[in-house]
């Protein structure tokens, strides 16, 4: 990809992230990345385009993300590092994250290519481990990861690390 792809996908993801996807025309993505409309629609073919880069990038660092956790075959270090991840999250990568969360709300589509594999490990380590009801175990670990992703990317607090002890003790580790 080239520098201006790359400039055009950065003006792109901070516009939509701050401003929404609706919001945003690819005139001011142009602007932001100080390149021609004419650009983006020739790299990108269109707004929808963009999005569909900037999508497939955060899928991408989700799966790199998760890979660690899948390689893993011990059922609490799985648990320990799905407890971790939002807790992981770079602060560069914020604006593509809090995208990544708009989107499930301003459009009509949900991924269920991330969370789907995240919640199977879930359950298959509360099954190996002997809990009651591992699907629910599994369910709720994922719920309360999604809140705590959003509330870190919404306002990230300043006892982060203090938190995740916390919710780490509670599933003994």
């Amino acid at each position: 990809m080239t520098e201006k792809q790359e400039n055009i996908l950065k003006a792109a993801l901070k516009l939509f992230a701050t401003q929404g996807y609706a919001s945003t025309s690819t005139r001011k993505v142009a602007k932001e990345a100080g390149v021609s409309e004419g650009l983006i629609f020739r790299h990108f073919k269109n707004k929808e385009g963009l999005l569909n880069t900037i999508r497939e990038k955060s899928t991408e660092a989700a799966r790199l993300m998760m890979a660690d956790v899948v390689m893993s075959n011990e059922p609490k270090e799985v648990i320990r590092k799905i407890l971790e991840l939002p807790f992981c999250m770079q602060s560069s990568e914020y604006e593509m994250w809090r995208l990544t969360y708009a989107l499930k709300w301003q459009t009509d589509s949900y991924d269920s290519s991330f969370s789907n594999p995240v919640k199977l490990v879930l359950k298959d380590a509360f099954t190996i481990l002997g809990y009651k009801d591992p699907i629910a175990e599994a369910e709720l670990i994922f719920m309360i990861m999604d809140g705590a992703a959003k509330a870190l990317l919404l306002h990230e607090p300043e006892n982060k690390l203090d938190i995740l002890k916390t919710l780490k003790s509670k599933y003994n580790f």
